[in-house]
């Protein structure tokens, strides 16, 4: 486990891809009722989790008393949002916060661990999106350090709906 600021990370087991779900879907959940569209309940299995393990990296986030708090994935590119790219950037995605157990500042020690874990292997960019109505998100990760660098129009759903991403990074201390 590595501790950062009173959150400890470790990463996910195939065994985690269970609690993952469920804390995907609180999050969703959490976001619906506050009229934030990004997410879906149901829109992630175990499957999709054990798979990003495989071809990146999942991290879990627990508090100082190894309550699961949040998680996030790590991938190495991500073609269907930003297209080929020279290896330069790791790619953060489903950063999910716990909200009746995080401790205050829990997805920022995320964010941070994800900089952190992309600067290590010498890449020098963090990388993320969301979607293009959702201003609070945005808000946030333009608080966090990352600017907007373009947009995606046309990200196509598991469930066949085109919507649109706003794209965003962060140049990162070597």
């Amino acid at each position: 486990m590595i501790i950062d600021d009173g959150v400890l990370f470790r990463p996910a087991e195939e065994k985690d891809a269970g609690l993952l779900v469920a804390l995907h879907d609180r999050a969703a959940r959490w976001m619906r009722k506050n009229g934030i569209d990004q997410w879906k309940p149901g829109d992630k299995d175990a499957a999709h989790f054990r798979a990003k393990m495989r071809e990146g990296e999942v991290w879990l986030a627990a508090d100082a008393d190894g309550r699961i708090v949040g998680a996030y994935e790590l991938w190495w590119s991500d073609e269907e949002a930003w297209g080929i790219q020279p290896p330069v950037a790791g790619y953060v995605h489903r950063l999910m916060v716990d909200r009746e157990t995080a401790p205050a500042g829990a997805g920022r020690r995320m964010l941070e661990h994800a900089e952190h874990r992309i600067a290590r292997t010498g890449r020098e960019r963090a990388r993320l999106d969301c979607r293009s109505g959702n201003q609070r998100l945005l808000a946030y990760y333009r608080a966090a350090g990352y600017r907007v660098v373009g947009e995606f129009p046309s990200k196509r759903g598991k469930d066949g709906r085109v919507y649109g991403v706003i794209l965003l990074e962060r140049r990162l201390d070597g």
